[in-house]
């Protein structure tokens, strides 16, 4: 097999140990390819190619994370990662692992744990590399790898993320919202809210963003009766995805560009979390990004005409 197949074969594996140690599309594909060149350059084979390419990308992923931390800290409002519509990585013996790990709310989870731990913990729990593979990968003996998972298991115990395990439902459930959110019913909505629902966005201050984290069903139910119907006036329109791994939607403007994407965190036969992704820079992946402030204008000039 060529070094081409080899590393080919092995790219999805490579994604997505990148993507959930950076939570970002962009910066893991960039580790993705620089660990290719690291190998294209490399003029002696390794005894294992899978360990190799492994170990490289995850010590530059967490070289990236290290100084992504810094930014993040100055991100204005709430930081999401960056939302994935598909995972290229399938492992049926890891499936439950490898779909909950993708979540957003497992990404923001991550965020608790230092880089290291990071790596280790995704590393271990989620690919279930041994400590031989692990140590390797992040330049650490077994020892001193075995504590940073015991540290990174008890930083993630307390809020691991659980969700409603059949996949039906949550779309059923999430086909529901998404209609009712386009027919305004505000009635509909608070059905389907859990009590203490929170509805967050991440615009990053580069597109129009609630001013706070909106809790409530009542508070929430009535916001987004109220937003949606007016978007979709102006031909938004709703096209539901599975966006990390949970139920969604993307919407896009009356171009097709993408205005935002929306993920849901489903659990109990209610909608526990609302999450809105509308920083263009974390969309650009998906396709052409909608300009979010012409649309934000057209509203509210829609509002101010006599009715």
């Amino acid at each position: 097999m060529s070094k081409v197949e080899e590393f080919e074969e092995l790219r999805p594996l490579l994604f997505s140990i990148a993507y959930r140690i950076l939570g970002s599309v962009g910066e893991a594909e960039d580790a993705v390819q620089e660990t290719w060149l690291r190998f294209d350059g490399s003029s002696t084979r390794p005894d294992s190619t899978k360990a190799f390419l492994s170990a490289t990308v995850t010590r530059l992923s967490i070289d990236v994370l290290r100084s992504a931390r810094v930014r993040r800290e100055e991100y204005v409002g709430p930081w999401f990662p960056e939302p994935l519509l598909s995972d290229p990585y399938e492992d049926p013996a890891r499936a439950v692992e490898l779909a909950d790990s993708v979540s957003m709310a497992s990404l923001l989870l991550l965020e608790r744990l230092s880089p290291l731990e990071r790596a280790v913990f995704l590393l271990r729990e989620v690919f279930a590399f041994d400590f031989r593979e692990i140590a390797e990968a992040v330049d650490r003996s077994e020892g001193a790898c075995r504590q940073l998972l015991v540290r990174a298991r008890r930083h993630m115990h307390d809020g691991r993320p659980r969700f409603t395990a059949d996949r039906d439902e949550r779309r059923e459930l999430a086909t529901r919202f998404f209609d009712a959110l386009q027919n305004g019913d505000v009635a509909g909505l608070q059905d389907l809210l859990a009590a203490d629902v929170q509805l967050v966005g991440d615009g990053g201050g580069k597109a129009p963003n609630f001013a706070r984290i909106i809790a409530g069903a009542d508070k929430v139910a009535r916001l987004l009766g109220t937003a949606f119907p007016a978007l979709t006036e102006l031909d938004v329109t709703c096209e539901p995805r599975e966006v990390n791994g949970q139920p969604g939607a993307l919407y896009r403007d009356r171009d097709g560009r993408i205005l935002q994407a929306i993920v849901l965190d489903v659990l109990d036969g209610r909608i526990q979390t609302i999450r809105a992704v509308l920083n263009p820079d974390k969309l650009g992946h998906l396709g052409p990004v909608a300009d979010a402030w012409a649309i934000d204008r057209e509203v509210r000039q829609a509002r101010r005409r006599p009715r």
